[in-house]
């Protein structure tokens, strides 16, 4: 048995090596069959064999992520023409290129380059590229060829998603025809160049998603398109080429942008803990992503009924398709132009329209795009093109505004040419009396100017001395509405940290509207971060809302000092003049409804997150009903006030409606509906 372990060891040595791949490389010499793969040198990426889904026998040449469990391909190579067998063989031919043959020899896949070289290989580079070059020549601008020109249906990090304008060569995205069969489908996502660069989804020929233009931080239509500890991405434009990529800020993340067979377009981040993939954003989110579902100069706003509206000025096309809630003829101006006294009026909040027949200038200024607006009877509007340090640049529309949409956080500003009768006599004023006008108003607004802001200065600091509140541990008094006779009169006085409403401004950057998450009865609910770095969501109190009042203290009253995984941790408050705001812990995936409402989110929850997510809420429960200091009835749960932190545990929040008894109670009675 001795004289045969040496040889046992070569074998397994040889077989280990045979499963474990061939290094990183194909040559002329060395090539791979089915069974067998090649792996980037940092082991992020392999390249071989695979059959796509559950029931294809079909086999094809990939690349996949070599660290996680599950196969998810982000290259294909023989998309097209699939191996019925497994008798592939992937090489690289002295000619110059990279082949893939059947059994027959025949050639059913191979790259196209018109170069020659003496000693060709081909390349799995860590950036998952799989490239054709010199042996000699590690050069990345002297590639023969590579798979990053090719894309699939995935974009994975340093790829480029563009137009190369010398050669009119572009790089897009393409949707698998179903799970089991990576050929080409419906669905093709593109940066499309024509005008001023946008992100557009086609089906067939027809665009069908619009992410609207590039904006200087993102597409203007994605306002939860920003960059963090993830991911950090931007457009590059120069008279040579237009693309859009991203990079990965932490490289231990495995992300990757895919269009699905459905059109569905989502990046997707790897949670190892899990083993699965989670869907971080979605392109189309909602049905004001419906490529101009309101028509020309229509509005989309998802939180109306209808979501379709003219904007302000405008009025229906043809009011009888309206009435039967087909919006697609859009809308037409109440006063028609005429091209003489014409002016513009601003719409705040929007995603941009369709640029594609649009002009842009990198160099103006604000007032000198309106003054080539103005000069242009064609152009219907213009804005600035960067919106980042105060904005700069010029882009204007030549035709037709149309998909715009509403957005309740960072929508931008666009001017729209409208009739001089419609903006007010102002718009017609001779220059002189324009003069004159001024020459009396600036003075005087300047004036009032100084006069509001010395009175404000003196009630400020009025109110600092009558209003003191600092950041410390401190009383705060929780009181019941008196005109609701459901509550019993616990009034009682607990320590909760206050904070100033100074600090609260800062971490919000100002109630910034980019950092509204939420809103209801009580108010706005704004994403913030604190000094220290700690994120928080701010729930801000509507100075109009009376059920916001109740809600406060009732919120207050309820959850000061409870404590319990399942239920969201109440940091603190900010009570300052007529500022009310509680302070909670923020939670990354949001609420449970917006997964278990959605076809593509709800595949993300398996039995075991569900089964989970069921325990944790009824756990919560059974603490608020039987084992916290007073009971607690919720009085309004439902799947978007349980939300989720990064490992998908539940959390029961908004106690706004909540009820509390004593320990000895067990009903009350109530004259509000409350409840959903």
């Amino acid at each position: 048995m001795e004289k045969f372990l040496p040889f046992l060891l070569l074998c397994l040595l040889i077989f280990l090596r045979k499963v474990n791949g061939q290094g990183d490389m194909i040559t002329t010499t060395k090539f791979i069959k089915d069974g067998e793969t090649i792996v980037s040198s940092d082991g992020t990426f392999e390249l071989g064999f695979f059959s796509p889904g559950n029931t294809s026998t079909n086999r094809y040449v990939g690349i996949w992520y070599k660290k996680i469990s599950v196969i998810t391909p982000v290259w294909v190579a023989n998309r097209l023409v699939p191996l019925t067998n497994k008798s592939g063989v992937l090489k690289v031919i002295q000619s110059g290129g990279v082949a893939l043959q059947n059994v027959t020899n025949s050639t059913i896949w191979s790259t196209n380059s018109s170069r020659f070289v003496q000693n060709p290989v081909a390349q799995l580079l860590d950036t998952g590229n799989f490239v054709l070059r010199d042996a000699n020549d590690p050069n990345p601008e002297n590639f023969l060829w590579q798979s990053f020109d090719y894309p699939t249906d995935t974009l994975i990090a340093n790829m480029k998603l563009g137009r190369d304008l010398i050669t009119g060569f572009e790089r897009y995205l393409s949707s698998w025809k179903s799970s089991d069969d990576p050929a080409p489908g419906d669905y093709t996502y593109h940066c499309d160049p024509t005008g001023y660069p946008q992100d557009v989804m086609r089906k067939g020929a027809d665009v069908i998603y619009r992410a609207g233009p590039w904006n200087g931080l993102r597409w203007s239509g994605a306002p939860n398109m920003v960059n963090n500890s993830i991911t950090s991405f931007g457009l590059v434009m120069n008279n040579k080429e237009i693309y859009y990529k991203y990079e990965l800020v932490n490289k231990s993340v495995v992300s990757a942008l895919v269009v699905k067979p459905n059109g569905n377009t989502m990046r997707l981040i790897w949670i190892a803990k899990t083993q699965g993939w989670v869907n971080y954003h979605s392109a189309d989110a909602d049905d004001c992503d419906t490529y101009k579902l309101c028509g020309a100069y229509g509005t989309c706003n998802i939180l109306s009924d209808p979501v379709c509206h003219c904007l302000d000025k405008f009025e229906p096309k043809h009011q009888d398709d309206w009435n039967r809630a087909d919006w697609t003829s859009g809308c037409v101006r109440k006063t028609p132009l005429n091209c003489t006294g014409d002016g513009f009026i601003m719409y705040s909040g929007v995603k941009l329209p369709d640029t594609r027949t649009s002009w842009f200038n990198e160099t103006m200024s604000l007032d000198e795009c309106r003054a080539v607006c103005l000069r242009n009877c064609s152009c219907m509007g213009y804005t600035n093109l960067d919106i980042r340090n105060g904005g700069s640049g010029c882009l204007i529309w030549i035709e037709e505004l149309i998909d715009i949409r509403q957005l309740s956080q960072s929508g931008q500003d666009i001017y729209i040419r409208m009739s001089a009768s419609e903006i007010g006599s102002a718009g017609s004023s001779s220059k002189g009396d324009k003069s004159v006008i001024l020459a009396v108003a600036l003075p005087l607004l300047f004036a009032l100017i100084l006069l509001g802001l010395g009175v404000g200065l003196i009630l400020y600091k009025r109110r600092r001395r009558e209003d003191p509140v600092v950041m410390t541990r401190g009383r705060f008094s929780g009181h019941n509405n008196k005109n609701d006779n459901t509550n019993q009169s616990h009034h009682e006085d607990f320590e909760l940290p206050l904070l100033d409403l100074l600090t609260l401004i800062n971490a919000t950057d100002n109630f910034s509207i980019a950092n509204k998450i939420g809103e209801g009865g009580f108010g706005l609910v704004y994403k913030g971060v604190l000094e220290g770095g700690q994120e928080v969501a701010v729930k801000r109190l509507s100075e109009t809302s009376k059920q916001g009042i109740h809600e406060f203290k009732n919120e207050v009253n309820c959850i000061a000092k409870l404590q319990h995984r399942n239920l969201v941790k109440l940091l603190g408050c900010c009570v300052q003049g007529e500022e009310k705001m509680l302070v909670y812990e923020y939670l990354q995936n949001k609420s449970l409804d917006i997964y278990i409402f959605d076809e593509e989110r709800s595949a993300l929850l398996d039995w075991p997150k569900r089964f989970n997510i069921i325990n944790g809420i009824a756990r919560g429960l059974m603490y608020l009903h039987q084992d916290s200091r007073l009971r607690i009835i919720h009085r309004d749960l439902k799947a978007s006030n349980v939300l989720l932190d990064t490992e998908m545990n539940p959390k029961i929040s908004d106690f706004g409606m909540a009820r509390s008894f004593g320990g000895d109670e067990t009903g009350a009675n109530t004259r509000r509906v409350v409840g959903t």
